[in-house]
């Protein structure tokens, strides 16, 4: 039997997504909860890895069993095992070709961010933080100078372990409510740090450092020395795969509503 299941975490506890000899990761917990409810071990994969600091609406996983349970049962059943900041949101019974990364057509991301002269306390560690003004116009028109399939290397990481840094980004939107701001991203991949990055420079021109233009020459450099720092990953979110229809599998949970 394959399971795919939809899973939410708030990152700040964790050394990001993917296991490690610490064990300090949301799939070394999820996995650890999985084995004693199923007892057996369980091996997961991923849509999408995550870092450090960053957080989870709907990372979703599959897995094969032996055991044949009620889908509600899986939610509730590992839930019981998990800490208080992951929770299994959904469970269904997928199909054996069914691969929650390879299956994947697009991932998704937001980022939301405090403008304030007073740094974040309630949403320490769940939103990134400027203190200067920001040029929402600017902003967009940078923006709107990624879309499309670009050689993405001015936004990777070093240590990115992608075979190509061609990605096609399909959609960016930047809104604001009130002191937050949230960007939007859609992308059949990303690259390593790739929206940190990217956010990095908005914030730059945002602020004034750099004209729109600046993201056009920035990406046509294709080489990282070239951008803006990698932003914090306080405020960056995964809101999951896009798959298509024919898998029956949710495309949002409730921990989307609160977001601004």
């Amino acid at each position: 039997m394959r399971l795919a299941l939809g899973i939410s975490y708030n990152g700040q506890a964790f050394e990001g997504w993917q296991s490690q000899s610490s064990g300090r990761t949301v799939q070394d917990r999820l996995e650890a909860a999985l084995a004693q409810f199923t007892t057996h071990p369980v091996s997961t994969l991923c849509a999408g890895r995550t870092d450090a600091g960053v957080h989870g609406l709907m990372q979703v996983v599959h897995f094969d069993t032996p055991m044949a349970r009620p889908v509600a049962s899986w939610v509730r059943g590992t839930n019981r095992y998990l800490p208080p900041d992951i929770a299994v949101q959904w469970a269904h019974a997928v199909p054996t070709e069914f691969h929650a990364r390879a299956s994947a057509v697009a991932r998704r991301y937001a980022y939301i961010l405090l403008e304030s002269p007073v740094r974040p306390s309630l949403e320490a560690g769940r939103v990134g933080w400027v203190f200067r003004p920001l040029d929402a116009e600017a902003m967009r028109d940078a923006a709107s100078r990624l879309l499309g399939e670009h050689d993405f290397s001015s936004f990777r990481a070093s240590s990115c372990q992608a075979l190509s840094p061609v990605k096609t980004l399909r959609h960016i939107a930047v809104s604001r409510r009130g002191a937050y701001w949230r960007f939007e991203f859609e992308a059949n991949a990303f690259l390593h740090h790739m929206i940190r990055n990217i956010m990095g420079c908005l914030v730059d021109i945002g602020q004034g450092k750099h004209p729109p233009q600046w993201m056009s020459d920035v990406l046509a450099a294709r080489h990282r020395a070239v951008a803006a720092p990698t932003f914090s990953p306080a405020g960056l979110y995964f809101l999951g795969p896009v798959y298509e229809a024919r898998w029956g599998l949710p495309d949002r949970t409730a921990a989307y509503d609160w977001l601004p």
